[in-house]
């Protein structure tokens, strides 16, 4: 394939990743919003549950619209190391999450405010969708789907 062509595959991957991301990425931060500063849960269990929520619609986008074509493993072999690529990856967050929350109030001197854990949690978000495309394009939907054969020649 020619570089060019291989360039414009790649970007309207990426680009159809990243439409999936940020429709994810709002599901989340609104999750997050609403079980955090809503109903006064734990910032870390907040993280963990707006993530797994936010999973669902990356789940289904991902496998059905950006990686459609990719993905040599069966059905239960893909959701089985789509859920522990994403178990590591909200683990990841919500340590991001910990740590620079714990970073941040100590940066300030105070507990850290509503906008200060948003920021971290944006910045938790964009080191995770990283991490999660490489995942996603390397171990979770590698390789290319296998195409029916057509009855009709």
């Amino acid at each position: 394939m020619p570089t060019s062509a291989r360039f414009l595959r790649a970007a309207g991957l990426g680009a159809r990743f990243l439409t999936v991301g940020a429709l994810s990425t709002l599901i989340e931060i609104g999750v997050f919003n609403a079980l955090y500063l809503g109903l006064g849960w734990d910032l870390v269990w907040a993280k963990i549950i707006a993530s797994l929520v936010a999973l669902v619609n990356a789940y289904f986008g991902n496998r059905e619209w950006t990686f459609r074509d990719r993905g040599g493993h069966s059905r239960a072999v893909e959701i089985t190391l789509f859920v522990i690529v994403n178990a590591l990856c909200t683990a990841l967050g919500a340590a991001l999450v910990w740590a620079g929350v714990a970073v941040a109030s100590a940066a300030l001197g105070r507990e850290a405010g509503p906008i200060a854990v948003n920021i971290v949690n944006l910045a938790s978000i964009a080191v995770v969708v990283l991490a999660r495309f490489l995942l996603y394009h390397f171990v979770v939907f590698r390789g290319e789907r296998a195409r029916p054969v057509s009855a009709a020649r």
